[in-house]
């Protein structure tokens, strides 16, 4: 699969795909076994890929459940500092992962932050001066037969609020 596995009207510029390629030399995200295949100029969206191979590979012969995990784990937070940038603070506070199948194939997985979404997170923090929001994604293959699924907690702050609280 290419990495336009999902349809998408945004498109990856230089800037980005330097960006995409330095995230996959990570060696947190590197060991993972994922890889982000698209990343738009804009951090709206991103997709990640994660294969079957000896890295990821469990006992019984199925993709590994820290594998799924980590290869999903950092993109919501990563893609909401980067939008957000300097006037929020964004902290993962937790997750769920239900592994639904095992996952014996390559699968992807698709992160949008659209405008409606940021709209309520900048009208809650504005109002509350923090937000805590849950954001999901799966992981699925060409037939869209979904394998896992992560929902991922996300605590959002105005950098103001949360270096006040963090005193307290």
């Amino acid at each position: 699969m290419s990495k336009t596995f999902f349809k998408t009207d945004r498109k990856e510029n230089f800037q980005s795909r330097l960006k995409r390629i330095a995230f996959n030399f990570f060696p947190a995200y590197r060991r993972t076994g994922g890889r982000i295949c698209f990343l738009s100029h804009d951090f709206r969206e991103v997709h990640v890929k994660l294969g079957l191979n000896w890295r990821t590979k469990n006992y019984v012969g199925t993709i590994f459940g820290g594998s799924i995990y980590g290869a999903l784990d950092p993109v919501y937070m990563v893609q909401l500092i980067n939008i957000l940038k300097n006037e929020y603070i964004v902290w993962d506070k937790s997750a769920v992962v239900k592994f639904l199948k095992p996952i014996r194939k390559t699968v992807y997985a698709r992160f949008v932050i659209t405008d409606e979404l940021l709209s309520e997170i900048k009208t809650v923090v504005a109002r509350e001066k923090k937000y805590t929001i849950q954001l999901t994604a799966y992981f699925q293959d060409e037939e869209e037969t979904i394998y896992a699924e992560v929902t991922k907690t996300l605590y959002i702050a105005e950098k103001e609020h949360y270096k006040i609280s963090r005193r307290d």
